[in-house]
């Protein structure tokens, strides 16, 4: 699709008009760049690639119907050449790596789009890979971190969604005792002080979502 002659075909996908404008601002002041469609959400994302094939698609995270990692699974796995930018307002190393594994080509926040936006773009597009400052940092932060397991994050989850232990225990068909044992898992590999401080973690790393 890059060799491609003419401008950068651009696809924009986030659930919030005014971010969708704002792309559309400053796409539509460059000579190299055209905006071909826009979506509202995964699905649509979907929907809107097999239609117009754009040669780069900006992709929010966060959206409802299908989420862009869901969609950047879909598109990658019926289009592999395709080239996808997240653009988020999150920077969680736990994220960030979720989506270079579903085949983000960059990685970029919204804080920084009038200063980065077009660079990148123009980057991914000769085949270039880009991560945000913030989300290199965050990456480098915490490789050497011990991940949590899947059951963990289970109780991570059910944490910040405001349960007790025992009413965690209850929802998962465990004993309260392997609940609190992986309470202090949770704490000592994410380095938290209590509950609430694992669940803020948690949260800002992309490990979980509520």
């Amino acid at each position: 699709m890059s060799g491609d002659p003419g401008p950068i075909r651009i696809l924009t996908v986030d659930d919030h008009p005014v971010l969708r404008q704002g792309v559309a601002a400053l796409v539509g002041g460059q000579a190299d760049m055209s905006l071909v469609a826009e979506a509202s959400n995964g699905r649509e994302a979907i929907q809107q690639f097999r239609a117009h094939h754009p040669d780069v698609t900006l992709m929010d995270l966060q959206m409802p119907e299908i989420n862009g990692l869901d969609a950047i699974i879909a598109i990658r796995g019926e289009f592999p050449e395709a080239r996808m930018i997240v653009l988020t307002t999150y920077a969680g190393d736990v994220q960030v790596l979720r989506a270079l594994k579903a085949g983000a080509c960059g990685y970029l926040l919204k804080n920084s789009l009038h200063k980065e936006l077009l660079d990148t773009i123009r980057a991914v597009h000769a085949g270039k890979k880009f991560l945000s400052a913030e989300a290199s940092y965050q990456l480098a932060e915490h490789a050497s971190a011990d991940p949590l397991t899947p059951a963990e994050i289970r109780v991570l989850r059910l944490i910040a969604e405001g349960n007790a232990n025992k009413e965690i225990a209850a929802q998962l068909s465990i004993s309260e005792e392997t609940v609190k044992g992986q309470v202090r898992n949770i704490l000592s590999k994410l380095g938290a002080n209590d509950r609430t401080h694992a669940a803020t973690i948690g949260l800002r790393r992309g490990i979980i979502e509520i």
